[in-house]
């Protein structure tokens, strides 16, 4: 039989591509693990999938059911970021929330951060609700227009909480500050840690118009997506001081992250010129007496 030559620096190549492909299948069984690393599923399972790296999450919203996840971990304080991807077309009466919340469920004396984006009918814009409670005393909405089409892209939406201050980005750009003024009376949720969720669901009773659209079930199932979470915060130890940074490492608790830079204060001005549709402070009919954090 005829021998056929193999050169030494073919056979390098192979091993080394092999090598290579192994590590990657290693790197990918690894990262499609990191859903269950970090995230419970809350409401039903099968309505929440992943692609196959695990690095997409994806989650259904049919007339049966919603779904949800939250983190494992509660922190207090820090950057927490992900990026979504909304559900397009006709998504009148469906919510995806984000948020932070310190109770698994709605309790009675809760604290939480939101970000709520309301479903609309096809070619409408979203309108993205802001929102902050207090032991279970909500009532600080704030909605705003995006400068940008939510469905046909993933964008960052970002929380940084600290106990100064707490301000909600949307791409890098603050939306919306919300500040410790210090006062006995003051409306700042500083004590509690919390956990991140997500979750969509129905909500046809007020999301659109009021509740004047109802969500068409035709056209379920609505599909929420999210990938690239981060969570750059305190994780929540006891005893309670464990959870004061006082190391330059915790940037987030940081002087430079008391308040906003100019840049930063440039963009929210922008956003309140322009963006900003309802503001709880400047409704006097709603709030006769106005809140003391809206000074």
């Amino acid at each position: 039989m005829e021998r056929i030559w193999v050169s030494p620096w073919l056979v390098l190549w192979l091993a080394t591509v092999l090598t290579c492909f192994s590590n990657l299948m290693g790197v990918a069984s690894a990262l499609s693990s990191g859903f269950e690393e970090n995230f419970k599923v809350m409401g039903s399972e099968d309505h929440l999938k992943t692609s196959d790296d695990g690095q997409v999450w994806h989650l259904f919203l049919d007339e049966k059911a919603g779904c949800g996840f939250q983190t494992k971990h509660r922190y207090r304080f820090g950057w927490f970021s992900m990026k979504l991807k909304l559900v397009g077309g006709d998504s009148a009466g469906v919510v995806t929330a984000y948020y932070m919340c310190s109770d698994l469920g709605a309790g009675p004396e809760r604290d939480e951060l939101d970000l709520e984006f309301l479903g609309n009918r096809s070619g409408q814009p979203y309108t993205l609700q802001t929102n902050v409670y207090v032991s279970g005393v909500g009532g600080r909405e704030m909605r705003h227009m995006l400068w940008f089409d939510p469905t046909q892209d993933y964008h960052t939406y970002s929380i940084l909480w600290n106990n100064h201050q707490i301000v909600f980005f949307v791409d890098k750009v603050p939306i919306r500050v919300y500040r410790n003024n210090g006062k006995p009376n003051n409306f700042f949720p500083n004590k509690k840690p919390m956990y991140m969720f997500s979750s969509i669901w129905n909500a046809d009773d007020w999301a659109t118009r009021g509740g004047i659209e109802k969500t068409d079930w035709k056209k379920a199932p609505f599909i929420s997506s999210y990938k690239k979470f981060k969570a750059d915060g305190c994780r929540w130890k006891q005893p309670y001081p464990e959870c004061v940074s006082t190391t330059t490492d915790h940037w987030w608790d940081q002087y430079d992250a008391w308040t906003l830079t100019d840049n930063q204060n440039m963009d929210n001005s922008w956003v309140g010129r322009n963006l900003v549709i309802y503001d709880y402070c400047k409704d006097h009919q709603r709030y006769p007496d106005t809140p003391p954090e809206c000074s």
